[in-house]
């Protein structure tokens, strides 16, 4: 989503309160405006120079009926300031936005540095789970300073279902070929399967793998913990054993259901 004018128009008031110190101004936009999109300390000279010599807060827009093939700085100005302002934007919409081929979009913020990094998956969050986290990380960094090998003795468990149609990804999937081999994966059976496996690991040894049911209820993984676990723990020196924790990896059904188990 590209920037406003109206908070175009305060980079620049920023920038200027700044002296011209791009990291400066940086700080002073965030302390700011905390509740905005916070642009790199690269943006605000750029944006300076664009009003500077085109008296335009936003880049000059050009013909886009035939893309440009001669590498000029404005030309690299303007595929930066595209970047800048389109940030998750492909490469082939900002070529097509500016009016460059593909590979010069491509190669340009590469030379400045700039790496198209992924976005990273986290846990949806809700108010209420913020004063919890915080009691026990608090809780984990107390009995960390009290026994520095607290973390070695947790045995950290999950569990997985893997099923017949596995997991494909086309895009990284090819056949090496002079003519289409119209190659094929097979999905979709009608005879299909699952299996759940569950595994863990206290300080660096593998506890498991075991295969539990296909249909994981709370009292089939109840029998597991009170049954089957014993025998897989057996290998673990009895001092760790002595004060080993269980992490649960699992629905609230199943710790519900597992709080009274010894």
């Amino acid at each position: 989503m590209a920037f406003t004018l109206e908070e175009l128009a305060d980079m620049v008031f920023v920038y200027g309160r700044a002296n011209g110190n791009s990291r400066a101004a940086t700080r002073l936009y965030r302390t700011r405006y905390p509740d905005r999109r916070h642009p790199k300390y690269t943006v605000f000279p750029r944006l300076f120079r664009r009003l500077w010599e085109t008296l335009n807060l936003r880049p000059v827009s050009h013909d886009r009926g035939r893309r440009r093939t001669t590498r000029t700085p404005d030309l690299e100005e303007e595929v930066l300031d595209s970047v800048t302002e389109h940030p998750s934007s492909s490469t082939r919409a900002l070529a097509q936005e500016v009016g460059v081929d593909h590979t010069t979009v491509w190669r340009v913020p590469r030379e400045q540095q700039l790496h198209p990094y992924h976005p990273q998956k986290v846990r949806d969050l809700h108010p209420t789970d913020f004063a919890p986290r915080v009691v026990f990380s608090e809780t984990l960094m107390q009995r960390c300073l009290q026994d520095p090998q607290f973390l070695a003795a947790i045995l950290f468990t999950d569990e997985a279902c893997f099923t017949r149609e596995g997991v494909f990804n086309t895009r990284n999937s090819h056949v090496w070929a002079d003519a289409n081999p119209h190659g094929t994966i097979v999905h979709g059976h009608q005879r299909r399967f699952a299996v759940n496996i569950w595994a863990g690991i206290v300080g660096d040894q593998l506890i498991g793998p075991y295969l539990l049911p296909p249909r994981l209820t709370a009292q089939v993984y109840a029998a597991f913990l009170r049954e089957t676990l014993p025998a897989f723990v057996e290998d673990v020196p009895l001092d760790v054993r002595a004060r080993m924790w269980f992490q649960h990896d699992g629905p609230s059904a199943l710790c519900r259901s597992c709080a009274s188990v010894p």
